[in-house]
């Protein structure tokens, strides 16, 4: 999403922010109209522009060389910007005398952070790892004795950050210590419940990653785009600097990005194939109905104005508008929602890491909210809700062990013999 124009001096309640760099501009009256704060009115807007251009192109760049790269190397990247989100999040309400007097406390929210990260990610590319070993008879041991008690690991993690939490509480300082338990675990929770389903969409094919992201970054540009030459009425209070012209201009642009991109993307082995382990190899695989083409004969005054016949279509593209249609209308609100977090906090940025971006939660707001809807939509309207082999063979890889497995090949031999000299029979 677009940055807000709204700023202030950034500081919290009762402190400090330790490591943060202050902004020198003010926060205007939320009560009053937003009108003046429009980019069209914006003196500095080249200076501005230049700025966020010249970010948007290195991010672009890299984000490109990553998906070049594979599932892996993806997956890699989501866990760098988790880490940088929590960083962010977390000095939101540090405050630098307390931690002076509390050595060693805020390390307890890493703690709390990396077991959250064993236990989401170990859950999601559990079956992925156990494909990877199971040539190796010593590595296929041990991945199955950690997949077997991987909640009993991350558990004894959890409460063993649990018991140091209550050691260290200090008198005089219970509410700073309260506070901040209470904010790590809805850090936790939003940063990992929601980015948890970016993995889950990568594994599924990168398509299901890329093109919800990709949107996002679509929307975010044009609308930006727009207000910036076009905008005039102001849209909400939240983010002064958004309008009607951009957000009616973004919304139009996704949706025929959505189509035309589903189209590109979709005719690629590389982004549609789902991944079954954490190899690196190139992907080989039926990429099923939703991306054959299919051809569409045009009738009517259509050829006689267009030098076409007929045109080819891939089923998924229908899908992607439905992507589109959410990208643009509904993952804004993931911005409104943390402008009103950062006017709640009296900031103008979540950190300061993306010259004219601001934070990496700055530029996650959308996507967040965006990952979630795709996996969803992908789970519900996408994969067939039939049992399949695939699914019945990774249940008996991954809860049995190799003496059951042998058995089950054993008497589904036999049992498939007899029917076969029943039928002969």
């Amino acid at each position: 999403m677009q940055r807000d124009g709204n700023t202030g001096n950034p500081s919290t309640p009762g402190g400090r922010i330790r490591n943060r760099r202050r902004s020198t501009e003010v926060v205007p009256d939320v009560g009053k109209a937003n009108g003046g704060n429009l980019l069209v009115d914006d003196h500095n807007k080249y200076r501005s522009m230049w700025i966020r251009a010249h970010s948007s192109i290195w991010m672009i760049g890299g984000f490109i060389f990553v998906i070049y790269m594979g599932h892996l190397y993806i997956t890699a990247m989501v866990v760098v910007i988790q880490i940088f989100m929590a960083k962010e999040l977390f000095n939101l309400l540090r405050k630098a005398h307390e931690d002076t007097d509390l050595p060693g406390f805020r390390l307890l929210n890493w703690h709390f952070f990396f077991t959250a990260m064993l236990f989401v990610y170990g859950r999601i590319l559990s079956q992925r790892l156990f494909n990877t070993v199971t040539s190796d008879k010593v590595l296929y041991k041990l991945v199955n004795s950690l997949i077997k008690y991987h909640m009993v690991i991350c558990y004894s993690l959890y409460i063993a950050g649990f018991m140091w939490f209550i050691l260290t509480l200090k008198k005089k300082m219970y509410k700073y210590q309260f506070g901040q338990f209470a904010w790590t675990h809805m850090i936790l929770i939003v940063v990992f419940t929601q980015s948890a389903f970016t993995v889950a969409n990568i594994f599924e094919g990168i398509f299901w990653f890329l093109l919800p992201a990709t949107l996002i970054v679509i929307n975010d540009i044009a609308a930006y785009i727009f207000g910036f030459f076009f905008g005039r009425t102001p849209l909400i209070k939240l983010s002064p600097k958004k309008t009607w012209e951009g957000f009616i201009g973004a919304s139009v642009t996704t949706i025929i990005s959505a189509f035309l991109l589903a189209d590109i993307m979709g005719r690629s082995r590389w982004l549609t194939c789902p991944r079954k382990d954490l190899s690196t190899g190139w992907l080989h695989c039926d990429p099923g109905p939703l991306f054959k083409p299919e051809s569409f004969s045009l009738t009517g005054w259509v050829p006689q104005w267009f030098p076409w016949q007929e045109v080819s279509i891939l089923p998924v593209q229908w899908h992607a508008l439905c992507l589109g249609l959410f990208a643009s209308i509904i993952a804004p609100f993931g911005g409104f929602f943390a402008s009103g977090f950062k006017r709640a906090f009296k900031i103008k940025d979540f950190g300061d890491s993306i010259p004219g971006h601001g934070g990496i939660t700055d530029r996650m707001d959308c996507q967040m909210v965006m990952a979630v809807f795709a996996y969803i939509y992908h789970q519900s309207f996408v994969i067939p809700q039939s049992v399949s082999v695939e699914m019945i063979l990774d249940q008996i890889l991954m809860n049995l062990t190799l003496e059951e497995q042998q058995a089950i090949y054993i008497k589904l031999g036999q049992i498939l013999q007899d029917r076969l000299v029943g039928i002969i029979g």
